[in-house]
């Protein structure tokens, strides 16, 4: 998989949240104060060549789509962070995300049920 910078994955995240769009779709995805159309198409020419992007040409412009899936590179992030930060560890990264979290008494039972569902999954 490949590393993506913070701007790169920036307009991933958009592109991800329109599923395809052309240059103007992804720049309105921004928040204000909007950065300059020329930053956006440059990054965006730097995912084309990564691959992460690709593309259909409609006369003089271009459709973007993503070429990489958006839980693909999550899981990736992720099994990187638990490797670099926890000692490849999910146990601890489990027991630093609940510590230091602000989690309310609903989102942790919620999270109980999904991993007594997974328990229960994985026993089967």
């Amino acid at each position: 998989m490949i590393e993506l910078t913070k701007a790169e994955e920036q307009v991933m995240q958009y592109l991800w949240n329109i599923d395809k769009g052309f240059l103007k779709d992804i720049v309105e995805q921004y928040p204000e104060p909007k950065p300059a159309y020329t930053t956006v198409s440059t990054v965006v020419r730097v995912l084309v060549k990564k691959k992460a992007i690709g593309f259909n040409t409609y006369g003089k412009v271009n459709e973007y789509f993503p070429l990489i899936k958006k839980t693909a590179y999550s899981k990736r992030y992720m099994t990187n962070l638990v490797q670099n930060f926890f000692n490849n560890s999910q146990q601890q990264f489990a027991s630093f995300f609940t510590k230091e979290s602000d989690l309310s008494v609903s989102e942790l039972e919620e999270l109980k049920a999904l991993i007594d569902q997974k328990i229960s999954d994985k026993k089967k």
